[in-house]
């Protein structure tokens, strides 16, 4: 598994890495059995980033992965989770006092005394370009109780404006075939910024699976039924924003476009991580196959990521770009 730099950070981490938010909530449910194997399957395969957050299952992924790495301390992981929507998206809402008692309680459910990463989740943009949100984020790195921080964003505006901050680690932003547009200007200015770039719902909600047709049912707890068009957050992160429809065939040509022996997921996550300035990718996974097809996606034999960039391009300006180019 291939390690690149977390930033400035002096770390390493795996360019495929581990999304927990099946392990919380929102995706149907998994069991603590079936939890803790994915991540153990996951960091035997080479995996060393978990990304969490401090609202999957309300503390469950994060106590969960601290759970495990207890019994596992020497296992190599870097630990990125994420803070700030605890409470209503409000610019009040994102103050040093709440800050300090969202990463005290990320600290006690992973069981470190400093958390080695904390994004902003997705806050509203005007947090994003306050200075006091990021004299507060200095300040609790001065503190110790984390080593570093960084933003998780929705939009290509939100993640200029966290680069272009001296002391941002890492941006989180959906990159995926369905979502093209922080190649424009994201990815190279994180990468002439020095600063990581974590691609989330690299799979666009398991679309980009190859697995899912018209008539294919999600349970009642699961975002990909109650949020397909933003009713819970932002709709971006379901499907990436795509129709279902509309993704169904755009993900049927590009599984087309593959050679024999080659998966559309694995292929989606080599192209991605090819990307210039990614740093890592992170898909979730709620088996143990899941976690190793995806860990295995780091070296996909066969793939001409060349073509299969040309066909990803070809398909999204033709079926997606009209629609999802300006939102996001």
């Amino acid at each position: 598994m291939q390690q690149r730099p977390l930033g400035r950070t002096g770390r390493d981490v795996s360019v495929i890495g581990l999304g927990t938010w099946q392990l919380g909530a929102d995706w149907g449910d998994v069991s603590e059995e079936d939890a803790l194997a994915v991540l153990a399957a996951s960091a035997d395969a080479g995996v060393t980033l978990f990304d969490t957050a401090d609202v999957y299952g309300d503390g469950r992924s994060e106590t969960l992965i601290g759970r495990f790495l207890a019994d596992r301390p020497d296992a190599g992981i870097t630990v990125a989770t994420k803070m700030g929507r605890r409470q209503e998206q409000l610019k009040e809402n994102y103050t040093p006092e709440n800050f300090r008692a969202w990463t005290e309680r990320s600290r006690r459910n992973l069981r470190t005394d400093t958390l080695d990463l904390v994004q902003l989740h997705c806050p509203p943009t005007e947090v994003i370009e306050d200075d006091a949100t990021y004299d507060a984020l200095d300040a609790l790195v001065a503190d110790g109780a984390i080593a570093a921080y960084g933003v998780s964003v929705e939009t290509s505006a939100q993640a200029l404006a966290a680069v272009a901050r001296p002391n941002v680690t890492n941006v989180q932003i959906i990159v995926n075939p369905f979502r093209l547009k922080p190649l424009d200007e994201v990815l190279p200015a994180a990468d002439a910024a020095g600063v990581a770039i974590f691609a989330r719902v690299p799979l666009a909600s398991g679309m980009l699976s190859g697995k899912y047709t018209a008539d294919t049912t999600f349970a009642a707890n699961d975002h990909r039924s109650y949020n397909r068009q933003g009713e819970a957050f932002d709709r971006g992160e379901t499907f990436s924003g795509v129709d279902y429809e509309v993704g169904l065939a755009a993900s049927r040509e590009l599984a087309a476009a593959l050679p024999d022996g080659v998966t559309l997921p694995a292929a989606t996550l080599a192209w991605i991580a090819s990307r210039t300035g990614i740093t890592t990718v992170i898909p979730g996974a709620r088996t143990v196959a899941q976690a190793t097809s995806n860990a295995a996606a780091a070296s996909v034999a066969g793939l001409d990521l060349d073509a299969f960039d040309a066909a990803v391009h070809e398909v999204y300006d033709r079926h997606l770009r009209e629609a999802i180019h300006p939102l996001w």
